[in-house]
């Protein structure tokens, strides 16, 4: 049994799911999961969910949550929200903080030096691991996903609202990462291992949804979940 407390951090995908399985797998025991939602929408950054799904989730994983409300809008509030909730677990013992991140150098940089900060640490459990064997190992391990976000810059809107499996990952076009690592599509899990009980919901409309960045517009077609 490990005695570390670990933070780790929640986007209800896939790629979260099989890290707390993981961790869980390690003998860590003592985790709490962390959610970053729009302040403006109650929605998980990315994916779209809402919050009242994200607490039936929560629940069917009988898991300790903290929610982060960020407004987007507002320069460095994310930075600022997020290190000051750190700073809160911390003094109850949590001084590791976990991702599911796979591949992107620049990202798992930019975590540990905002942890750093703080003097904590960070942990990568799937780092450097082929993303095709993580792939097999999350559909082999029992996790079953529904893709509810797609990046139309790199991917038909068809794909949105597809679960996550075999199938899904053999018609994805060429050259885009069967994990979605680079943000291609994003999913929620609802069933697996580390879930007590199977989350129910039904699949509402597909949101086509636009955002400015650096001067570019990108598109992004929503699943919603009812």
């Amino acid at each position: 049994m490990n005695d570390k407390k670990i933070i780790l951090s929640w986007s209800t995908g896939k790629d979260s799911a099989y890290t707390l399985y993981n961790l869980q797998k390690r003998g860590y025991n003592d985790i709490i999961l962390l959610t970053t939602l729009s302040k403006k929408h109650k929605r998980v950054s990315m994916h779209g969910i809402t919050n009242q799904l994200l607490k039936k989730q929560i629940k069917a994983l009988d898991m300790k949550i903290r929610n982060v409300f960020v407004d987007y809008n507002q320069p460095n509030n994310y930075d600022i929200k997020m290190q000051n909730t750190l700073l809160r677990l911390k003094k109850s013992g949590y001084n590791h903080c976990c991702f599911g991140d796979i591949f992107l150098e620049d990202l798992k940089q930019y975590r540990i030096k905002q942890l750093h900060k703080i003097n904590m640490h960070a942990l990568f459990p799937l780092w450097n691991k082929k993303t095709n064997y993580i792939a097999r190992k999350i559909i082999e391990s029992g996790f079953k996903a529904i893709v509810v976000c797609v990046d139309l810059q790199k991917m038909d809107k068809s794909y949105c609202g597809r679960e996550y499996n075999y199938e899904f990952i053999k018609s994805l076009p060429q050259g885009i990462d069967p994990c979605g690592e680079n943000g291609e599509f994003h999913t929620f899990c609802y069933a697996g291992p580390v879930f007590k009980e199977k989350i129910n919901f039904k699949k509402g409309k597909i949101v086509i949804k636009k955002y400015a960045s650096s001067g570019k517009i990108f598109k992004f077609a929503f699943q919603e979940l009812i």
